[in-house]
């Protein structure tokens, strides 16, 4: 049997970078965890107090509670293959199969 993993991931409820984070951490666990994993989302302006107790100070921030180590990572959670990596779950992979497609904010481009 696999480990449960359990996430806790602290937002800004509404704001774009948190729906993004929320999103592709649900689109990461379908394609490699799952029934195995939990995620609770915490709104940090409706519960403050437990951002601070967590010491989060930036939104969205993921932190892994299970299996050890806990991890954190700040950010929209777009990078899979490093996301993977951080958080434990490179090993349980699956190359064979398409990642799955995370969503990303447009890039401002820059001229030349």
């Amino acid at each position: 049997m696999r480990a449960q993993f359990k996430f806790r991931l602290y937002v800004a409820a509404g704001t774009e970078n948190s729906i993004l984070a929320v999103a592709n951490l649900q689109a990461l666990c379908r394609a490699h965890l799952a029934d195995a994993h939990e995620i609770e989302v915490v709104d940090v302006r409706r519960e403050p107090k437990r951002a601070m107790a967590d010491h989060v100070f930036m939104t969205p921030t993921l932190i892994k509670l299970a299996p050890f180590p806990a991890r954190r990572v700040i950010g929209t959670l777009d990078l899979t293959g490093p996301l993977l990596r951080v958080l434990g779950l490179y090993d349980l992979s699956r190359p064979s199969e398409a990642a799955p497609q995370l969503s990303r904010r447009p890039r401002a481009s820059t001229p030349r």
